[in-house]
């Protein structure tokens, strides 16, 4: 969690833009009466972190009020940069999406001028609005988890049926407030899983892959073997309690093979591939998980 230190705006363009406190974030524009609203880049965020990281490099040789980066929200607690495209972050009514990291600097900027450095080509990212209201200095700013799913099963790959696994899990993530950056279906082929896990985890970077199916008896079930192929570190205790949970409904999810672990920054976490399964232990784990995800990503305290 974050928090906005100035709301930032220009009347003109080719004016450095001025802390005005509080503003009205237009869906699908940027914020009312600044100058760069209504372009591709609709609202820009720069890490407070990160400004005041260069006040001490630059040894107090220019004054760095608020704006004079081209931001337009100057945010505590985040370090936009890390966070890939397409990332959400909500504060109060409004609902902002991560649309590009970094820009060109002018080079005839003021700072450039002054001190021969700009940290808004490197540090800065752009927004559009997903959802409109009134920002102010001082509003808390909330980043929604990503994550993907993946789906492994050999008739649903080959369109003899419809999984319905997916869509319940896209229905409970969305319910959370999570953001699903991607829908996949596979067969059961254990390489082709591995494969897909690494290109998820190392190219889309959500913080968790929710897979379902392939966790069972059946000779063809290879999603927990695909798994420990791809984590780094194992993080048993998320799949014995959902087993657990599950054996208050049924005893046969004692049978379950499912395993959990880390890549890099991203947990994967199998699941049954039952819809009503999914449904059932998605309302069990989401609750806690977010907990473990901030610890994960950096953002939260063990």
């Amino acid at each position: 969690m974050g928090r906005i230190t100035a709301v930032c705006i220009s009347e003109k363009k080719g004016t450095v833009k001025k802390n005005v406190g509080s503003c009205r974030l237009i869906e699908d524009f940027g914020l009312e009466n600044d100058a760069h609203a209504g372009s591709t880049r609709q609202v820009s965020l720069l890490s407070a972190d990160q400004v005041e990281a260069f006040r001490k490099r630059s040894q107090g040789a220019v004054d760095l009020p608020p704006g004079i980066f081209g931001e337009n929200l100057l945010v505590e607690g985040f370090d936009f940069k890390t966070y890939p495209v397409g990332t959400r972050f909500r504060t109060g009514e409004v609902l902002l999406e991560l649309t590009q990291i970094g820009k060109q600097c002018h080079t005839g900027c003021e700072i450039m001028k002054k001190t021969g450095e700009c940290i808004m080509p490197h540090e800065g990212v752009f927004a559009r609005v997903l959802s409109g209201g009134v920002v102010k200095a001082g509003d808390e700013l909330t980043r929604m988890f990503n994550a993907a799913i993946l789906v492994a099963s050999d008739r649903a790959s080959r369109g003899e049926y419809t999984d319905e696994s997916g869509p319940a899990l896209r229905k409970a993530l969305e319910a959370a407030d999570y953001r699903v950056c991607s829908e996949t279906i596979l067969s059961d082929d254990e390489d082709g899983l591995v494969e897909a896990l690494k290109r998820i985890a190392d190219e889309e970077r959500p913080d968790v892959i929710f897979t379902s199916g392939g966790t069972g008896f059946s000779l063809r079930d290879r999603m927990p073997e695909a798994t420990k192929r791809v984590i780094d570190r194992e993080a048993p205790g998320i799949s014995e309690a959902v087993r657990a949970y599950s054996m208050t409904i049924t005893k046969k999810a004692m049978l379950s093979r499912a395993t959990s672990g880390m890549r890099g920054r991203t947990l994967i976490v199998n699941l049954p591939g039952s819809p009503k399964a999914v449904r059932e232990c998605m309302e069990f784990l989401l609750p806690p998980l977010a907990h473990g995800l901030a610890i994960l990503s950096g953002e939260g305290d063990a």
